[in-house]
């Protein structure tokens, strides 16, 4: 058995931990502030308002409507987001920041002694519980709707670029991937991208959907945009995706289909780090052109020129696809939970339910 196979079927105990939070009722009404303060510490770290979301356990629509509603029932700037800069806090938000890491501080050592006692109560009767599967996944509304809605099962998510998941995966630092390719490609092709990190006598792939990516204009198309190329001969403003993720990759090879050199396009240095994003800098203004997912473009009431069908599935090692906690994993996605959700999302298809197999079947 591999070693990460090993490692599925190990098991640990899982004790609670004496927590607290403030309590923003009284003065914002039915606002939701339970992750406020979280998302406000993150952004101190990440400057970046889709990696503070995921490191609050958000989404990046949740967390942008969370600022707005905190900042109308307050009266007052939380943060600033700056093209190019990434989102910071103002002062005001700094400050709520500071206070609430003083306080946790001297509550944690008050604390301290009650965590022990109750540690010590449950240690000899709390049972052993599985370990969590660790999924690394290119970023997708469908399956981050079901992680945030729907899921009624265990395991830790990272949101990576398909690239970054699948280098993750090769080097044992995750058990499931999630990654997508254009449909244009052939088995061969498929193949050889996935052979970069995995190994075909040891990894298996299963397509789960297909989905629709293409140009995120401002709602009606106003500059008529049909390509990229449009976009970067218009010297229009455009936002890009990061390094490392699937969708980037596509947007450089249309870029060079076209003769375009990325040194030409306005904005192509301005990247976001997710789907919501690039559809939520548009919103704003921010960019004329961004290129993502039909269904981020309707959550954002922005218009969608399709330019390419995609097939997103996930890799795993063979073993973890066997084991337990694989089989629950993947008959989840395979429900009809996940599919009733996918069917509502535009620009989404569901697949016909297939086990994980060879590469070359990926988009068969």
């Amino acid at each position: 058995m591999s070693p990460a196979a090993t490692r599925i079927h190990k098991s640990k105990v899982s004790l609670p931990r004496l927590r607290w939070a403030w309590d923003f009722g009284p003065l914002l009404g039915d606002v939701d502030t339970s992750r406020l303060l979280a998302l406000l510490t993150a952004l101190v770290a990440e400057g970046a308002l889709g990696n503070a979301a995921k490191q609050a356990g958000m989404s990046y629509r949740s967390a942008w409507g969370l600022l707005r509603d905190c900042e109308q029932a307050m009266g007052a700037a939380l943060v600033n987001m700056e093209r190019g800069r990434g989102t910071r806090l103002t002062d005001f938000g700094a400050s709520l920041v500071q206070l609430d890491a003083a306080a946790h501080l001297a509550l944690d050592a008050v604390h301290a002694p009650w965590q022990r006692r109750l540690e010590d109560l449950l240690a000899p009767v709390v049972r052993a519980v599985p370990e969590r599967l660790r999924l690394a996944a290119s970023h997708d509304l469908a399956l981050a709707d079901w992680i945030e809605h729907g899921r009624r099962i265990s395991f830790d998510l990272f949101w990576r670029g398909s690239e970054e998941a699948l280098s993750s995966l090769g080097r044992d630092e995750c058990d499931v991937v999630g990654f997508h390719v254009p449909e244009i490609w052939s088995a061969g092709q498929v193949a050889n991208w996935l052979g970069r990190w995995l190994k075909p006598q040891l990894h298996a792939c299963m397509p789960l959907m297909r989905r629709r990516q293409g140009l995120i204009v401002a709602r009606g198309n106003p500059h008529r945009l049909q390509t990229l190329a449009d976009a970067s001969r218009r010297g229009l403003r455009m936002v890009n995706r990061q390094r490392g993720s699937g969708t980037r990759s596509l947007i450089d090879q249309l870029l060079a289909a076209n003769g375009l050199q990325p040194a030409s396009i306005d904005g192509y240095a301005h990247e976001e780090f997710t789907h919501e994003a690039i559809a939520a800098t548009v919103a704003a203004g921010q960019a004329d052109v961004g290129f993502g997912i039909e269904a981020a473009a309707m959550r954002y009431d922005l218009g969608f020129v399709p330019v390419v069908w995609e097939r997103y599935g996930f890799a795993m090692l063979a073993a973890t696809a066997a084991s337990l906690e694989g089989r629950q994993f993947l008959a989840r996605l395979h429900g009809n939970t996940f599919r009733q959700r996918l069917i509502a999302l535009p620009g989404y298809e569901p697949l016909p339910p297939r086990a994980p197999g060879a590469w070359d079947e990926f988009l068969a």
